[in-house]
């Protein structure tokens, strides 16, 4: 039985609604062709997908796992169609682009806001994810490109590119002791409880603020965890913690806190790199894409 880009389409939207019903509605067709492709597709697969009841179905074990493994499918496809077009017109057609969480402050507004000024036939869809998803996206097509956070543990399958270098700021809490002074050495946090980045969500950033914290002759104290830039600073706004963010984030981020300068340490040029954040741009090995390469040429732009 060939997996068709439509039957795929209607398992992943039925599984998403878990109704036979409101699917063949988003589907534009009636419930009994649905629920005879599914059990078609269940017959051919040799596995239950689904477990019915009166009102509802439900997703097996089976079900789950292929209806994750069918939105991939369908999307590295929607990619593969869109890049060729792409490379066949020039700047026409659809991009799909990965960020962090930590470039969507200055870096990617900016380069969207020079992509539609210079390619306007360019449409970009963005996916926000960690770097070692993106990284996965990448590899399998769903992306075409990814900005991440460098170095990548698993190069592998990729081209990469650095793009930009960030410096790491400090977030206190509003009215912190610490906040009257325009800068801060880092050493100065050394008795402060951190809030620290989740090591599998934000591993770059997490391993950053570790080398940092260790080359000015400390380990952070574990005040809380997050896995996002948003979680961190309001561990801050709550007036529990300091953290280590990109400088790019923007001072009005969240009532409550204060951004201050890390200063460079008067010593060896390596301990300057440990206050450093490095964007990596990440393509598929071997991929030539002129799009992506146009998107690219915007990134060292005014």
């Amino acid at each position: 039985m060939d997996l068709t880009t439509r039957l795929l389409e209607q398992f992943v939207v039925l599984a998403e609604e878990e109704h036979f019903g409101r699917a063949a509605e988003r589907l534009s067709m009636s419930q009994p062709p649905l629920s005879q492709a599914i059990q078609r597709l269940e017959r051919a697969l040799g596995v239950r997908l689904l477990e019915r009841s009166t009102r509802a179905v439900r997703l097996t074990a089976a079900g789950s796992a292929f209806a994750l493994d069918a939105r991939h499918l369908l999307e590295a496809q929607e990619a593969a169609v869109g890049r060729a077009r792409r490379i066949a017109d020039g700047t026409e057609g659809e991009l799909h682009l990965g960020f962090i969480s930590g470039i969507s402050y200055t870096f990617l507004p900016r380069v969207l806001r020079l992509a539609r000024d210079r390619f306007p036939g360019l449409r970009l869809h963005l996916h926000q994810n960690t770097s070692v998803e993106l990284a996965s996206m990448v590899r399998s097509g769903r992306l075409d490109l990814a900005f991440v956070r460098g170095p990548l543990a698993d190069p592998d399958g990729l081209d990469l590119r650095t793009v930009a270098d960030e410096r790491l700021a400090v977030a206190l809490p509003a009215g912190h002791p610490l906040a009257d002074r325009p800068s801060l050495r880092l050493a100065d946090l050394a008795a402060e409880n951190f809030a620290l980045p989740s090591l599998s969500a934000l591993a770059g950033l997490a391993e950053q603020v570790a080398a940092a914290c260790r080359a000015a002759g400390f380990a952070p104290r574990d005040g809380a965890r997050a896995d996002s830039l948003p979680g961190l600073i309001s561990h801050v706004a709550a007036g529990t913690c300091v953290c280590l963010v990109p400088e790019q984030v923007p001072s009005g981020a969240l009532p409550g806190v204060e951004f201050r300068t890390l200063e460079t340490p008067p010593r060896s040029g390596e301990d300057a790199d440990n206050l450093t954040l490095t964007v990596v741009a990440a393509t598929r090995a071997g991929q030539r894409d002129p799009a992506v390469e146009r998107v690219l040429s915007l990134v060292h732009g005014p």
